[in-house]
């Protein structure tokens, strides 16, 4: 995908505005803006499909996404935000576990790096990870949505 055939839709969601980017066939970013513009072009099908899917996660009725992802990072942060697709809606997992399931134990500073990298929040589920005590660590988007999100997912 070239920088330059990337088309961004805006997504009004329950916990902030969301730019999904993509180039109508693939979704390469779907992350937190600070301000909305309004949709001035026709949205290809695959920005429209992602806002119809999200507005189904957001509505209760969607679990997991079926979209064509572009995921653009090292072949490390690849093997990692792979591995946040496999945990399940509803359900959490440490960074030290992520280590553990991609076959580098002593990784877990750098899984927690490939997390914050990740371009595609909420669908690749990096608010699924939290530290291996529990607790709330570490979402690009912030931690009172990483709440947000993982309350929606728990009800």
């Amino acid at each position: 995908m070239k920088e330059d055939k990337r088309i961004s839709a805006f997504y009004r969601s329950p916990i902030g505005t969301i730019r999904i980017i993509g180039d109508g066939q693939e979704i390469a970013a779907v992350e937190f803006v600070s301000r909305s513009r309004r949709n001035r072009t026709p949205l290809p099908d695959g920005l429209k499909e992602c806002a119809r899917q999200l507005d189904e996660y957001f509505g209760g009725t969607r679990k997991a996404f079926s979209l064509p992802l572009r995921m653009e990072g090292t072949p490390f942060q690849r093997s990692v935000w792979r591995e946040l697709l496999r945990i399940p809606f509803g359900e959490t997992r440490s960074y030290r576990d992520i280590a553990m399931a991609i076959g580098r134990p002593k990784a877990i500073r750098a899984v927690g790096g490939a997390n914050h990298r990740n371009p595609i929040s909420i669908i690749v589920p990096c608010h699924r990870v939290i530290g291996s005590d529990g607790s709330l660590v570490g979402y690009g988007g912030g931690l009172r949505r990483k709440l947000w999100l993982l309350r929606h997912e728990a009800e």
